[in-house]
């Protein structure tokens, strides 16, 4: 499968990322039905393309990297990279600072200059990604620093789905 294949939506208000299935084998263009669907949240100050803002962005985007293909569930990633760390409770105690970046990392980048893409609107150099977050962060809820949360469940199936290039488009 190809990035073609899959498309990501992200609807902001309703805090639900949907994964649309390939077109129709009878050669369709388009993608098709909903395959997916996972309770996501997103940034706590809402909507927003501001750099610093962290606010979740709007618009176009596609898979930039995926990070993380066969890490355990629960890796914690800091600066994309694995520290070694598995999160459970005992570790956020003793870091009760840290933004937690769990499991996968998928990255995102804006498609539309002005907009998400290019000086203080880039989506890419903001950091934005979907990725993992600890099992009691609620979902359905605004409360990132401005990525899209998952359940580490849903983040490895969706990662597992999708491929850098992947169509991303982030709306309210």
């Amino acid at each position: 499968m190809g990035p073609d294949d899959y498309k990501i939506n992200v609807d902001l208000t309703r805090q639900v990322l949907q994964l649309l299935g390939p077109a129709s084998a009878q050669g369709k263009q388009g993608t098709g039905g909903v395959m997916r669907a996972y309770p996501v949240s997103t940034g706590k100050n809402g909507i927003g393309e501001m750099l610093d803002s962290g606010c979740t962005p709007r618009g176009r985007h596609s898979i930039a990297e995926m990070i993380g293909a066969g890490h355990a569930p629960n890796t914690v990633f800091v600066g994309r990279r694995p520290t070694g760390e598995i999160y459970d409770a005992d570790l956020r105690l003793q870091f009760p600072e840290r933004d937690w970046i769990l499991t996968r990392i998928i990255w995102l980048q804006g498609e539309e200059p002005g907009i998400n893409q290019g000086g203080t609107v880039d989506t890419y150099r903001r950091y934005i990604y979907i990725h993992g977050a600890p099992d009691d962060v609620q979902m359905g809820v605004p409360g990132s620093a401005g990525c899209i949360r998952m359940r580490n469940r849903d983040v490895i199936e969706l990662f597992e789905l999708v491929s850098e290039g992947c169509e991303v488009n982030l709306f309210e």
